[in-house]
C-alpha cells in the first residue's frame, strides 16, 4: 500500500461489494475537479458455486473498462498507478457488506449507559447489532450463555464501569462469556474476537477469563467518566479486526485487501464517513437514510455528533410484513390516496414476501408501496431517535438557562429544527420513477421543521465515497455534491398545530426567473413554487400566531433557500402531521396534496 499523493491523484477506482451487487465506479479528474465518468455492476460472487469475492469484482471492473474505453484490468489485476489517460488508474479501494456484512454483539454492565454506549461504537462501526447483553437485562446467568453461542457473532464488545470503579459487574459479564465459549461465524479454527473497553482496572481480570478461550483486545474505556463517551479506539479496533479476521474468513477477501489502496470499510460504516465528512465540512446538521430490502439504516449529525442506527427488521422486500407488524395495518392504510381494503393490502403484502425482489407493475401498486414505505422510514428514524441521546447516568450542574431550556440527559439529539439536510437513499427514494415521490415520502416520513433541504443519492455511491474520503476528501466531497447526490430542493415547514382551514403561514417569493410571489398558506395546505437546481430564492415567511418557522412562534423570518428537481415545498400541514381520521376526507386531503406537488400527474384518482 504505497503514499497516495491527493495532488497527483487523477483517476479513482472504486468496488462496493453488497450481498446479490457488485458495484464498481471510476472517477477522473477533469478540468481540476474530480468527476464520475461511468459505473458498472455485476453479481457479487462470494457463496457457492464461485467462493471468491473478486470474481464479481473483476467483473464488474470490466463493465467499467467497456463503458470508459479504458484499460483497467491486466488479466485478474488492477493495472495501478495510471500509465496515461487510457490505462490504469491512481487509486483502487472497496467496501463490503457481502456475506451479511458485520454482525457484532455487545456486553456491558448498565442496559441504558455502558451497553447503549457499547452499541452506538458497534453501529458507528457498521455493524449489525444482534444483541446487547447488560447485568440488568431480566435474563438468567443461563439465558445468556445459550443466547452467546445461538447467535455466533464475528466479534463481541464487552465494555462496564468507568475508571476507577468498581469490577465486580463486569468480570461477571466476561465469566458469561468464558462460558458460552463462543465460536465466530466464520473460520471455525479461529477463535472468537472480543473487544475489551471498560474499567482499566479490571484489565487483569478480564484477561485471565478470556485470554485463553477468545481472541482478546483491550482499548481505552468506552466510557472513561460517566461525563464523557470515548467511542473512537472502539470504533477503530471492530474497523481492524473486520480487516483480519471477517474479511480473512471470507472467502476471497484476502485477495482482494491486497489490492486496495486503504481498508477495506463495512459498506454502513463507508456511507456514514462520507455523511460525517459533509456535516464537518459544510458545518451542517444531517441526517442520511438508506432503506434497503431488509434493512434500514439512519445516520445523523447534530452538534459535531456522529450516530448510526441500523432497524433490522425494517426493509421494503424481505421484511415488509415486518413493517406492517410493527406500524399496524391502520397506519399503513393512512397514506393510501384511493379505496383500499384492508384484505387486499394484507395479501399484496403477503406477495411481496413470497416474491421479495419483484418490482411494481401498476401506479396502483407503487403508490401503496411508497405507503409502505413511509412507515419503515417512519419507525427506523424513531429507533435512531432513541439512541442518538444525550448520555445517561450523568449528574449535571444546573445553570439557570439549562432550567429555562429543560435540557436534560438521555434526551435526543435530534433536533429537527435545526436540522439542515435529509439525504435519502436505497431504491424505494433513490428509483422513484418522480423525484417528487422521494420529496413527499421524505416529508411525511421524517417530518422536517423550519427550513431543510433535501435530496437523493442518485445511484447509491455513497460507500465508495465513505471510503475514499479517508483518502482524498477532496475528490469524494466534490463527487458527492456534484454526481452522487440530486438536490430535491427546500421543505419550508411550520411547527405548531391548529384548525385545518385557519390561517398558517404567509410566503411573499422573490424567484430566480426574477417573478414576484404572495402565497397564503392555511393549515392543512401544501404548495410548490418552482426553483431548479443551482437556482435560489429569496423568501419572507411570515408564521401566523402559534406557528414556528425558526425564528420563534408567529415571528417572520427572511432567507435565501435553494431549488432542486422538485423545487420548494410550502408545507402547511403543521408538525406532527395530523391526518384526518374520517375515511374519505383523509384520502381526499392526501390526494390534494399529492396534486399540489404533482406527485403522479399521470393517476386520475
Amino acid at each position: 500500500m504505497s503514499k497516495i499523493v491527493p495532488e497527483e491523484v487523477r483517476s479513482i477506482l472504486a468496488t462496493d461489494c453488497g450481498s446479490t451487487t457488485t458495484k464498481a465506479i471510476l472517477i477522473q479528474r477533469r478540468n481540476g475537479e474530480y468527476r464520475l465518468i461511468v459505473r458498472g455492476e455485476a453479481p457479487t460472487t462470494v457463496e457457492a458455486p464461485f467462493e471468491d469475492v473478486t470474481m464479481g469484482v473483476l467483473n464488474a471492473i470490466a463493465e467499467v473498462e467497456e463503458l470508459a474505453g479504458r484499460k483497467l484490468l491486466d488479466g485478474n489485476r488492477i493495472i495501478s498507478p495510471q500509465r496515461d489517460e487510457q490505462v490504469g488508474v491512481d487509486i483502487y479501494i472497496s467496501t463490503s457488506s457481502a456475506g451479511g456484512g458485520l454482525q457484532m454483539m455487545v456486553a456491558g454492565v448498565v442496559k441504558s449507559m455502558t451497553v447503549e454506549s457499547a452499541e452506538r461504537a458497534a453501529l458507528g462501526a457498521g455493524a449489525i447489532v444482534m444483541d446487547a447483553i447488560a447485568s440488568n437485562d431480566g435474563r438468567r446467568p443461563h439465558e445468556k450463555i445459550e443466547r452467546i453461542r445461538q447467535l455466533r457473532p464475528d466479534m463481541i464488545l464487552l465494555s462496564g464501569g468507568i475508571d476507577g470503579g468498581t469490577i465486580s459487574h463486569v468480570v461477571e459479564i466476561a465469566e458469561l462469556i468464558a462460558a458460552a465459549d463462543p465460536k465466530p461465524r466464520l473460520g471455525m479454527s479461529f477463535k472468537l474476537p472480543v473487544i475489551y473497553a471498560g474499567n482499566k482496572d479490571a484489565r487483569g481480570e478480564i484477561k485471565k477469563r478470556l485470554e485463553v478461550e477468545t481472541d482478546l483486545s483491550i482499548v481505552d474505556n468506552i466510557r472513561p467518566v460517566l461525563e464523557r463517551e470515548n467511542l473512537i479506539p472502539a470504533r477503530n479496533k471492530i474497523h481492524d479486526l473486520f480487516m483480519e479476521h471477517v474479511m480473512a474468513q471470507a472467502p476471497g477477501y484476502k485477495k482482494l485487501m491486497g489490492w486496495t489502496d486503504a481498508p477495506i470499510m463495512p459498506t454502513p460504516g463507508a456511507v456514514g464517513k462520507i455523511i460525517e465528512t459533509i456535516a464537518k465540512l459544510e458545518n451542517i446538521q444531517v441526517v442520511g437514510v438508506d432503506i434497503g430490502g431488509a434493512t434500514t439504516d439512519v445516520f445523523s449529525v447534530f452538534s459535531g455528533v456522529f450516530n448510526r442506527t441500523v432497524s433490522a427488521n425494517l426493509g421494503m422486500s424481505y421484511s415488509v410484513s415486518n413493517v406492517l407488524a410493527e406500524a399496524g395495518i391502520e397506519n399503513v392504510m393512512r397514506w393510501v390516496p384511493f379505496d383500499l381494503e384492508e384484505r387486499d393490502l394484507r395479501n399484496r403484502i403477503k406477495n411481496k414476501m413470497i416474491r421479495p425482489t419483484t418490482i411494481p407493475q401498476t401506479l396502483q401498486e407503487l403508490i401503496i408501496e411508497q405507503a409502505i414505505a413511509r412507515e419503515a422510514l417512519r419507525l427506523a428514524f424513531e429507533h435512531h431517535k432513541s439512541l442518538a441521546v444525550g448520555l445517561k447516568g450523568v449528574q449535571q450542574e444546573r445553570t439557570i438557562s439549562d432550567a429555562f431550556s429543560q435540557s436534560r440527559t438521555g434526551a435526543s439529539l435530534v433536533d429537527m429544527m435545526g436540522l439542515d439536510m435529509l439525504v435519502g437513499s436505497g431504491g424505494i427514494l433513490s428509483h422513484a420513477p418522480r423525484r417528487h415521490q422521494a420529496a413527499l415520502m421524505s416529508i411525511d416520513a421524517f417530518q422536517p421543521e423550519g427550513i431543510t433541504r433535501l435530496a437523493v443519492d442518485s445511484i447509491f455511491m455513497m460507500p465508495q465515497l465513505g471510503v475514499l474520503s479517508t483518502l482524498h476528501e477532496k475528490a469524494a466531497t466534490e463527487v458527492f455534491n456534484k454526481d452522487c447526490l440530486i438536490h430535491l430542493g427546500t421543505c419550508i415547514a411550520p411547527t405548531g398545530t391548529g384548525k385545518p382551514g385557519a390561517p398558517c403561514m404567509q410566503v411573499s417569493a422573490d424567484l430566480p426567473n426574477g417573478e414576484h410571489r404572495e402565497v397564503s398558506l392555511s393549515v392543512g395546505e401544501m404548495y410548490l413554487l418552482k426553483a431548479a437546481v443551482g437556482e435560489s430564492a429569496r423568501l419572507k415567511i411570515s408564521p401566523h400566531k402559534g406557528f414556528d418557522v425558526g425564528a420563534g412562534p408567529g415571528k417572520s423570518l427572511t432567507v435565501s433557500v435553494d431549488g432542486g428537481v422538485v423545487g420548494l415545498i410550502l408545507d402547511a400541514r403543521g408538525r406532527p402531521i395530523a391526518l384526518p381520521e374520517n375515511k374519505s376526507e383523509r384520502v381526499r386531503k392526501l390526494q390534494e396534496w399529492q396534486k399540489a406537488l404533482s406527485v403522479y400527474p399521470e393517476y386520475s384518482f
